[in-house]
Parts: structure tokens; sequence; C-alpha cells
């Protein structure tokens, strides 16, 4: 199998596949292979917090044109994974000079299948590109062509808890990567000052929690499958359910907007996690820590609206803040906007690269101790 993620989260995601179960793992790019049976399939889905999608290569050719990728692909029984009444859908992933477009390499494979239907049965498949029974994954890269089974169809990133996740700024991959990357494990008190629809927050209770990542998911690829194997799943979805566990803490967050709170708060009552985080209005600068120690996580606006005075002055108060009120607290900062980060001129313990989506991000992190000194303009400007 292959799980996908994001670029850069190839070492997290192969520790967590592990951790799962999975054999002989090894890093892509931007992917992790690995061997397991069908309940590793399912209980993957169900756990990874960093996979976007997991996925089962099945066959394998050489095609350098039309003609060969389309006899190629009539060679297989299609009747053997999807029932004539059903429906499919087929991402394609290209770079290759033999041809020049993905959506074009997945309409020939298409007609590949529907085809082969039309001759055994006088009757095709439909083409369903959001909800099919059947998704496949054909990637080719140069003449290599590869067609894998997609077991999660959307990708995993979309939980469940969030209605719209492609409005929010933050996925709920790269807010669970970046929350595994500060170490916290649920024994310390967190907190996210900036915390905007609450993603952070959520992913981080979910793991202090041990609540699989796609437990609230309705649906799966696999479940359309016609070797699905519904007892198994339900076997694989208790245990999920038996290892989820209480915690004491509360996780807090904050945002100076009353109408991104609402949203916050929406989330994490769709999450079930009402008692375990508590929102309130604050702005950054009036924020307080609840305890001597804890993890404060941040991913303030990247400034790209505001003009550079303005986002030096706004990343300077927030090195300002760390500094007079979270002693004894780890301070964690997402950002793309690197000129401004060496505003905040605190000395940084870590500095993590991070992809938000298509921006490059640094994820830097500030050990707040008495008396932290400010780095002065010549060590900033060398960062």
């Amino acid at each position: 199998m292959i799980a996908k993620t994001q670029q850069g989260l190839e070492p997290l995601l192969e520790k967590e596949l592990q951790e799962l179960g999975a054999q002989n793992t090894q890093r892509l790019k931007r992917a992790v292979s690995f061997e397991g049976d069908k309940r590793l399939m399912y209980k993957v889905n169900l756990h990874s917090r960093l996979a976007l999608k997991i996925l089962l290569p099945f066959y394998s050719f050489k095609a350098r044109n039309d003609r060969e990728l389309y006899d190629a692909i009539g060679t297989i029984d299609w009747s053997a994974f999807l029932d004539v009444n059903g429906s499919l859908a087929i991402d394609g992933l290209l770079r290759s000079d033999y041809f020049n477009h993905s959506q074009y390499i997945a309409l020939k494979a298409k007609d590949a299948i529907v085809d082969q239907f039309r001759t055994k049965f006088n009757k095709r498949p439909n083409v369903d590109i959001v909800n099919p029974d059947l998704r496949l994954n054909l990637h080719i890269f140069q003449d290599s062509a590869t067609l894998s089974l997609d077991s999660s169809n959307d990708s995993l990133h979309r939980r469940g808890y969030r209605e719209d996740a492609n409005k929010a700024p933050l996925n709920e991959v790269t807010a669970a990567a970046i929350v595994k990357m500060t170490g916290w494990n649920g024994s310390e008190a967190l907190m996210d000052g900036m915390c905007g629809s609450g993603t952070i927050l959520i992913e981080a209770a979910m793991m202090a929690k041990n609540i699989p990542a796609n437990y609230l998911r309705k649906r799966f690829g696999f479940q359309s499958w016609l070797d699905y194997d519904h007892q198994l799943w339900q076997e694989v979805k208790q245990e999920g359910k038996a290892g989820i566990k209480d915690i004491k803490l509360t996780i807090n967050g904050s945002d100076i907007s009353w109408d991104t709170l609402q949203i916050a708060k929406s989330n994490v009552d769709k999450a079930g996690l009402t008692g375990v985080i508590k929102l309130d209005k604050t702005p950054f600068e009036n924020l307080m820590p609840n305890a001597e120690r804890g993890c404060l996580i941040m991913n303030p606006p990247y400034g790209e609206r505001l003009a550079l005075e303005e986002a030096n002055a706004f990343y300077k108060m927030i090195g300002d803040k760390f500094k007079k009120d979270f002693s004894g607290w780890q301070a964690w900062v997402l950002s793309s906007n690197q000129e401004a980060m060496k505003s905040i001129r605190l000395k940084t313990s870590q500095r993590l690269l991070v992809f938000n989506g298509p921006l490059e991000c640094k994820f830097h992190q500030y050990e707040m101790y008495q008396g932290t000194k400010r780095v002065f303009d010549k060590e900033t400007k060398a960062e």
C-alpha cells in the first residue's frame, strides 16, 4: 500500500504507520509505502492523522501513447472490481514526455473500462467523481504507468467535524503534524492564542484522548468494494472506540473575532470535544497563561494583506507577549511571513519547515525561560 501525505511529513507518517502495525515501510516523495493485510488497511484509514490517501497499487504497465494506454487497461477484468450498475471515478497524475494532460489520461482509462462493460453486458457503469463505488488512481511517470485502488475515496484530511474544509487556512493533516512536531503528549496545558476555526485545538484534543482521526467520517472508499468485509470493519471501529480515553486537561483557545469563535465552537461541538476545549474571545495581547508550564501553538495571520510595517509590529507584539507572560512555556509559531517572523526577536530552539498547502512556512520554537534574551538585529538577519 501507499499512504500519500504532504511534502515534508514523510518521516512523521512513516513512524505513525509503524505504530499502527505497518511492515516494510519506505519513504517516497510525499508518500510512504508499506505492507499489511486488509485489517491494517481499514485501521490506517480510520486512525492515520497524517495520511491523505491510502492507495493499493495492483497493476503496472508501459504506455507511450493513447492506444497502448487503452489496450493495457482493457486487459483487466473490471467486473472483478465493479458491478455493471456501479459507478467509478479516475484520478490521473502525470509526469511524462508522452502524455500532456492528467485529465486526458483519466478519460482514456475510463473509456477502456466502460467499453469493456458495454461489450460484455451491453451496459456500462456510471461516472461519479464525488462518491463513486470505485475510485482509481492512474499515475504515469514517463512511460511507466501504475493503477491503484483508492481505499479512502475522499481525502483523509476531511475528518467530518468541519463542514467546509477548503475555506480553512490550515487543514487537519497540517494541524495534526505541527502538534506532533512540538512533542506535546497531553500531560501539560495547551493553548492557541489565535485559534481561528479551532483546527489545532481539535487535532490536539483528539490525540490526547486517542480518538481515531477519522472517527466521525461517514464513508471510506473500501466500503463500496466488492470484497468489503463489513464484520472486519466493525471490529476495527470497535477497537478504535475502545481505545478512547478520558483526560482531565482543559485545552484553551482564544481569538479576537467573535464570528470566528462561533465557527470554532461549532467545529468543537461536532468533534464531541465541548467539555475538553474551552474557547474565549480575547485578543492575544491580553491573553494570560492558565498554568505554570505548557505548550502554546499559534498560526497567526501571515501578513499577505498587511503592509510590512504593520506585520512587523504585529509579530513584535507576539514576541513581547511571549517574553512578558509566558515564561516556563514552550511557544511555537507557524508562518510563511519570514520577514515578519524576525520581528519576534527571540532566540529559536528549533526551526522546522512545514508546507501549508502551497505555502512554504517555518515552524519556530521558543523556549520561554525567565530572562530570555532578545536576539539583536545582527543575529535575526542571519536567519
